[in-house]
């Protein structure tokens, strides 16, 4: 969708504020790099951060994941997760607390829909469970729109640039690219590659409002965590503003049938998923 070259991405680096990468998120990927990874120097590691540690002892006690017996040790939720998995949620939980700085926008309110669509990736992957890869779900979901605080924090403007695709029913990236030269697809290509996020996790972030990525149906596991995203995106909306999510009209059927279920199928989903979210 986006032609990306060198000269774009000085001006990226040079004009916004990029978050950098943790010690802590370094330190594990280290130790998740090694031929067989220590899961107890891992597991001490997120431990010793308290805020880190805790919020993943929520998520994966969380309804959305469905786990049967509650988890109350970090070694415990780590080796039920899998390394994978876990350097997902902690890179995206560290990206969450690095954005600071004054906003245009409620970054409590973009965070907090954020992880709606995180839980409902991982919601729709426990139900779905045709080879959607588990460990992409949850990072996917809190990274995909993570250019937009970068955004929010540099243009005063650009509060009432998200507003206005709901009147005029022009794609917030037009607009964005019109203004600023740049969008936050793009700006969370960036801040996912510079924190060493794999690269067909960038490569999604960078498409995600690509409406033609499901138009030659490959059956890989990118396109499935595509459609499991752009569905998620949508319930979170329905469920929350009883709105339509952008990118949903045009891409619904093949999102559908790249999930492998039908309309009363998503139906029941977005009806499940509401009972959980206010249960």
């Amino acid at each position: 969708m986006f032609n990306l070259d060198n000269k774009k991405m000085e001006s990226v680096v040079s004009s916004f504020q990029i978050p950098v990468k943790p010690q802590i998120l370094t330190d594990i990927q280290r130790l998740l790099s090694d031929v067989e990874p220590d899961i107890d120097s891992i597991a001490i590691l997120i431990a010793n951060d308290v805020g880190l540690s805790s919020a993943i002892l929520k998520i994966i006690n969380s309804p959305f994941y469905g786990m049967n017996r509650k988890i109350s040790e970090i070694k415990q939720a780590v080796m039920m997760l899998g390394l994978k998995t876990v350097n997902g949620l902690v890179t995206a939980l560290l990206l969450k607390s690095s954005f600071q700085g004054k906003s245009c926008i409620s970054l409590e309110r973009f965070w907090d829909d954020s992880l709606d669509v995180a839980n409902a990736m991982a919601f729709i992957g426990n139900k779905v469970k045709n080879e959607i890869p588990v460990d992409m779900l949850y990072t996917i979901g809190l990274f995909q729109n993570c250019g937009i605080p970068l955004l929010a924090l540099k243009f005063d403007d650009y509060k009432e640039l998200l507003i206005e695709p709901n009147s005029s029913g022009v794609n917030s990236i037009v607009l964005e690219e019109d203004r600023y030269q740049t969008n936050h697809a793009i700006l969370g290509y960036y801040v996912a590659s510079s924190w060493n996020l794999p690269k067909e996790l960038c490569l999604l972030i960078l498409q995600h409002h690509d409406i033609d990525y499901l138009s030659d149906i490959l059956g890989n596991q990118e396109q499935l965590t595509f459609a499991a995203l752009k569905a998620a995106e949508h319930i979170v909306e329905r469920v929350k503003r009883h709105n339509i999510s952008p990118d949903w009209a045009e891409i619904k059927d093949a999102a559908l049938d790249v999930l492998g279920i039908t309309s009363m199928d998503y139906d029941d989903l977005e009806e499940d998923f509401a009972e959980l979210l206010y249960a």
